[in-house]
């Protein structure tokens, strides 16, 4: 690889291990531009399959972070939905043997691993090599310890988790707790939730824990964390790319430009996530009472724009892709309807920006429940568990029109509450806040010379 201009004996040379999956990969090269910014001497070796490297390779990233890939020994991104269990299965099992390959094609003493916990045999693979390993959780620390007691039960119990009454009678938890880890990991595949608790439990095998999340944004979570877990446990978030909102692009976005003509606070940004859709009817019925609302609406509809477009009209823009976090922070948007992906989340609160809850799959019924009842400040849309049921166009245009009613008291309430939320993550990112705290004690203690 070429690292020239960095390479030294000191110089601290970490390798990171994403997931294979948009919402695991782009977390983690954000954590390692955040690393990057904080220490000049660091090389981070970032690794993807052959595939992803299709995907990303061509994205602007700092010269100190460089990709290496493995072999696509996994099933293709496009089959990924169609069989999940199959392919979580794969990189739980395939993986592993390419990667401690390519460890021993580096040229540089490895400081540390970070791997994604869902990449489950990376403790294994540092242990073995005497390289300390940071497992990073890119869903909310909530969502984590609800993992980690389940599994505590279920290892004291020796149970099986095949049915969801015995593990309801035997972890001791409601039925809806255990729906909802159900519906995380595939409620209909126990293998999945079996692989992810292997994962879980491996935690401890690990030298550090990483949070793409704020510690004031769950600080009771991550007290427990810290008393349950031997090593540091760093909230480092948002893992999300608001370094990179300055850079100034050669090129103007339509949809920029469509947003700069609309009043301010106007405009409902809607994205339901990446990897799983809506049925045909209920995205019908969504477009019927967006119209009805009268509600002016940037969508990022992915697959489905071209299907849409012709539908929207006048109050609408349908576009297959943005740069969200740059549309979330545009003075048009004044509101946010969200899968609530951990991701999108923290890009809503970095920008302030109130949102309105559509949970769907994995660990966004969760997420919806922690936004609007812990932090008090948003709606939600419908409920994941049972999201079987049609929200009709009629109550979508009623809950959109009073959700963007910026004049309206309970309008005004939730966008004051955004705000505070958003000042709690500003002085977190800020210098001698306490992310930015975690990062350079996370640089510092794995950094040559450093014990760990």
């Amino acid at each position: 690889m070429d690292s020239t201009n960095i390479r030294t004996t000191r110089v601290c040379h970490v390798v990171a291990m994403p997931f294979p999956g948009r919402g695991h990969i782009n977390p983690m090269m954000n954590l390692c531009k955040l690393l990057a910014s904080r220490k000049k001497d660091i090389l981070i070796t970032f690794v993807v399959t052959e595939e992803w490297l299709g995907y990303i390779g061509s994205d602007p990233k700092p010269h100190n972070i460089l990709f290496e890939t493995i072999p696509n020994v996994i099933p293709p991104e496009r089959l990924k939905a169609a069989n999940f269990p199959g392919f979580y299965d794969a990189v739980m099992t395939k993986m592993e043997a390419p990667f401690e390959q390519l460890l021993d094609r580096l040229e540089l003493p490895v400081a540390a691993i970070i791997g994604d916990i869902e990449v489950r045999w990376s403790t294994g693979v540092g242990n073995r090599r005497n390289i300390p390993v940071a497992l990073f959780w890119t869903m909310s620390a909530s969502v984590f310890s609800m993992f980690h007691h389940f599994d505590l039960h279920i290892k004291q119990s020796h149970a099986k988790i095949d049915l969801i009454e015995q593990v309801e009678s035997i972890a001791g938890m409601s039925l809806s707790n255990v729906e909802e880890l159900r519906t995380i990991f595939h409620r209909d595949d126990p293998r999945v939730l079996e692989l992810a608790l292997d994962c879980i439990s491996r935690v401890p095998q690990a030298q550090y824990l990483l949070f793409s999340s704020v510690n004031e944004f769950e600080p009771q979570a991550f007290d427990s964390l810290r008393a349950i877990y031997n090593f540091a446990v760093y909230p480092i978030g948002p893992a999300i790319p608001y370094l990179e909102l300055g850079e100034s692009s050669c090129e103007t976005k339509s949809y920029l430009q469509w947003l700069d003509s609309q009043q301010t606070g106007s405009v409902l940004y809607i994205s339901l996530g990446s990897f799983l859709s809506v049925s045909n009817t209920q995205m019908d019925e969504i477009v019927s009472g967006l119209q009805i609302s009268g509600v002016r609406y940037l969508w990022v509809a992915r697959g489905e724009a071209s299907r849409l477009k012709d539908r929207c009209g006048d109050m609408g823009l349908v576009v297959p892709w943005c740069d969200q976090l740059k549309v979330l922070c545009h003075p048009s948007v004044g509101g946010f309807w969200t899968h609530c992906g951990w991701n999108s989340i923290l890009e809503a609160v970095f920008a302030g920006v109130p949102m309105l809850t559509f949970p769907l799959f994995l660990d966004q019924d969760t997420n919806s429940r922690q936004i609007v009842e812990d932090w008090g400040n948003w709606w939600r849309v419908n409920d994941a568990v049972k999201a079987e049921k049609l929200v009709t166009k009629e109550n979508i245009a009623e809950l959109v029109r009073r959700f963007m009613g910026v004049e309206s008291d309970e309008g005004k309430q939730i966008r004051r509450k955004a705000k505070l939320l958003q000042d709690k993550c500003v002085v977190a990112i800020s210098e001698g806040g306490s992310s930015t705290a975690n990062l350079d004690a996370f640089i510092s203690s794995i950094s040559p010379g450093k014990g760990h």
